[in-house]
Formats: C-alpha cells, sequence, structure tokens
C-alpha cells in the first residue's frame, strides 16, 4: 500500500504536537489530517474513513476515550486506533483498551521513533490483507479476511488488536507463545509497548469469548485451549 493512500487523523489539542507531528508524517507521504477535539474528530473519522487515527487522552469537548468509543460505532470504518497521550497510569491503559483502542503511545516519544512505530502498525493492514485463510475450531470460526468471529451463530465484533492476538493463538491450539512473541508478532517489534498490554487484551477475550478458551502459564506466556 502506498503511503499517499494511507490517510491518518492526528488528533490532539496542543498546536505545537498538531503540527510537529504531522509535518513528519506527511513527510514520509502520508496524507495527514488533523483535528483539535474529540467532537471534530468523530466528525473526520465519519467523513474521511482514516486508516490510523492517533487520539490524544485529555482534550476538551470530548475526551479521547470518548471519541474511540464513538468512532469505534461508525459503520464501515476498519481503522486503527492508537492513543496518543502524556499519562502512563495503569488506568489511563485500561480505559482507551476497553473503549476500543489498538495501541498506546506516551508521550514524549522523538519524532522519528513515532514515525517507526505508525510505519509497523501500517504493515500490519498489508500482511492481513495477504493471508485470508479461516479458522475453525469447535464452534468458534476466525475468518482473517473480513476480520469476522463467529462463536456459533453470534457474530463477535473484536478491535483489531484483540482480534490478531486471537488470531495467533488459536493458528496453533495447546502452543504455548511466549510473551515476546506475542509483543513481536502482534504488536511489531518496532512498536514498545509493555507486558501489562498483553494481559489486558486477554482480559477482554476471556470476557468475550470464555475464560477456559484462554490459559496463562506463568512466567512464559498463554495458549488457546480448543
Amino acid at each position: 500500500m502506498d503511503n499517499k493512500n494511507i490517510t491518518i487523523l492526528l488528533v490532539d489539542d496542543e498546536p505545537d504536537i498538531l503540527e510537529i507531528v504531522g509535518y513528519n508524517l506527511s513527510s514520509e507521504g502520508y496524507n495527514v489530517i488533523t483535528a483539535s477535539d474529540g467532537k471534530e474528530a468523530v466528525k473526520l473519522a465519519k467523513k474521511r474513513k482514516p486508516q490510523l487515527i492517533i487520539l490524544d487522552v485529555m482534550m476538551p469537548e470530548m475526551d479521547g476515550v470518548e471519541a474511540c468509543e464513538q468512532i469505534r460505532k461508525i459503520p464501515d470504518l476498519d481503522t486503527i486506533i492508537t492513543f496518543f497521550t502524556a499519562r502512563g497510569e495503569d488506568y489511563s491503559m485500561l480505559a482507551g483498551f476497553d473503549a476500543g483502542a489498538d495501541d498506546y503511545i506516551t508521550k514524549p516519544i522523538k519524532p522519528k521513533v513515532l514515525v517507526s512505530k505508525v510505519n509497523a502498525l501500517l504493515r500490519r493492514i498489508v500482511e492481513d490483507s495477504t493471508n485470508d485463510n479461516v479458522v475453525k475450531i469447535g464452534d468458534l470460526i476466525i475468518n482473517r479476511e473480513e476480520y469476522k468471529i463467529l462463536k456459533g451463530k453470534e457474530e463477535i465484533l473484536l478491535p483489531r488488536k484483540e482480534f490478531e492476538l486471537l488470531s495467533l493463538l488459536a493458528s496453533k491450539p495447546g502452543k504455548v507463545f511466549k510473551r515476546e512473541d506475542i509483543l513481536d508478532r502482534v504488536w511489531g517489534n518496532e512498536v514498545v509497548v509493555g507486558g501489562r498490554t498483553i494481559d489486558v487484551h486477554i482480559r477482554k477475550l476471556r470476557e468475550k469469548l470464555g475464560d477456559k478458551r484462554f490459559k496463562t502459564v506463568k512466567g512464559v506466556g498463554y495458549k488457546f485451549v480448543s
């Protein structure tokens, strides 16, 4: 996918952030649009259908968490949402993932590092488009081409990273995936996130698909049980 065909929505109430980050992303060839608050972000997301949204948490009018929730309700919008905030507390991260975020980037960050992370995130779109397999395990069907999950006759919608984590674990039921392998294959080795990120996503998958399907191997990682 050519960078000029990719639209990134950058949302932050700090003009300097919009200018600096926007300039660096535009220099990579991306089509960058900006918003200074959550309400404007939701409107632009509906109108422009960006492939990636970088969303600040603390903003006037509508904060990033509420904006994320609203964006996830937009029909036919398949986008990656990454929170961009100076707040690194666990409760902020949990709130972001609960709202449907795929990733979490903490300020301050060097522009070149941010661009590297954005490139890694967007590469997932290309990788996913080349892997059209359907995985069937018991009453669970994972359609990687359409990003759909069927549990019996019930369709379950998952944020992108939850889907990718489930798809990875379910690709080899019974195999223990090490935490470092999960981070590398789901988040990419250029995207630095903590081990806590995996735990949050596993918790959400257990809530939606059942606790017994996911087993924790202490000190090692996780496995999917069919």
